[in-house]
């Protein structure tokens, strides 16, 4: 093995031992009802371990139901993480009525969809450069009433 093999791998070690902060997806629920469609909110807990705050470069998203992908997108600079604190993020997750309407078959009756909702946390580590957290959750969120969609 040579030098540089070597420092590759040194390097590769210290960055797979730094600590990262750590996140999770506390919630998904609808937010806003508007002509083009409903947003979805997600709300995001990360936990920064480091004093110093963190910038966070962006967040993707992807919102599938049935298998398909609904809705997906991307929250260009979104701040910074808190330093040695928790901070707590919203995800705007915009669906398009004309696909909702496509799942129509997939309701419960209870007018509630099945979900999966991957999302990436891109932040600019010091040293280490751009890491992306990935998040899932799974679970069930409301479709609006007719209700909803007139108030």
């Amino acid at each position: 093995m040579d030098l540089i093999d070597k420092a590759k791998n040194f390097v590769a070690e210290k960055v797979a031992n730094i600590k990262k902060p750590e996140a999770s997806i506390t919630d998904v629920d609808l937010k806003h009802v508007g002509r083009d469609g409903i947003t979805y909110q997600a709300k995001v807990s990360v936990n920064n371990p480091y004093g110093a705050p963190i910038p966070i470069c962006q967040i993707s998203f992807t919102l599938k139901s049935a298998g398909r992908v609904i809705a997906s997108g991307t929250v260009p600079d979104p701040g910074s993480l808190k330093g040695n604190d928790i901070t707590l993020l919203e995800v705007p997750v915009k669906v398009p009525h004309s696909v909702l309407v496509s799942l129509g078959r997939d309701i419960g009756a209870d007018w509630d969809i099945d979900y999966e909702l991957d999302l990436g946390l891109t932040i600019d580590l010091p040293v280490v450069g751009d890491i992306t957290i990935p998040l899932s959750s799974k679970g069930e969120i409301k479709l609006p009433t007719l209700t909803d969609l007139f108030k």
